[in-house]
């Protein structure tokens, strides 16, 4: 799979192609949006960064995105989401899973917060969340990883910093959504089968597309 990406529309191709993106290399033998791309285009704040890319995906509702695959940012094709959403999360909402001891206090509040302000802002759930504080940077982070992981939040854009003025002042902010309300938002089909169908699913897309090596990683992804 050799592909020199220029264009948004082509970067779209790939995904529905591949069914996931890394970001960055993740899986042997196989695509990450900085591969496929030129390195001379990356923030370059142009049509062509795909720095800029990776959450327009989200915001058109093209692929979800999030740090779904060991703690590293993925794009999911329309196509594959449900099937792994169904895969690495859960049947039970995270309110019954944080009652059973399975989801941590810190994840819980903030997914609360996230379901009631869909697409608030990294600097403004720190905030509310209570983990301001510089020592508690790494809480915050590992909750929002924790989330993340199960694909109960995926990242759905990005709010730009502005002054008083309206005026870009500084960095961009990623914004945040709850699996549920960003999939229904984006129309993203719903499937009723179990884990073992799901996987199933998988294996069979990407045995058609890739590699042995690959397919051994994306088995053990997938387990």
């Amino acid at each position: 799979m050799n592909y020199k990406v220029k264009t948004y529309e082509d970067a779209i191709k790939v995904i529905e192609e591949v069914g996931i993106l890394p970001l960055a290399p993740l899986i042997p033998d196989f695509p990450s949006l900085n591969t496929i791309t030129l390195p001379e285009y990356w923030h370059s704040e142009t049509e062509f960064d795909p720095w800029i890319w990776r959450t327009k995906f989200s915001t058109d509702g093209v692929a979800g995105y999030g740090k779904f695959i060991k703690k590293k940012s993925i794009l999911v094709s329309r196509q594959l989401l449900p099937y792994v959403k169904k895969v690495l999360g859960y049947d039970e909402t995270v309110e019954q899973r944080y009652y059973n001891g399975n989801v941590s206090k810190e994840a819980f509040e903030i997914y609360k917060i996230i379901s009631q302000l869909e697409g608030i802002d990294t600097r403004a759930l720190r905030i509310k969340a209570g983990l301001k504080e510089s020592d508690k940077k790494k809480i915050f982070e590992n909750a929002l990883l924790e989330l993340q992981g199960s694909m109960d939040i995926v990242i759905s854009g990005i709010q730009e910093k502005r002054n008083e003025t309206g005026e870009k002042n500084g960095w961009s902010s990623t914004a945040f959504e709850t699996y549920n309300s960003w999939a229904n938002r984006n129309k993203i089909d719903t499937i009723n089968i179990d884990k073992a169908e799901a996987r199933k699913y998988l294996i069979s897309f990407f045995t058609n597309i890739c590699s042995i090596e690959s397919l051994k990683k994306l088995e053990k992804v997938f387990a």
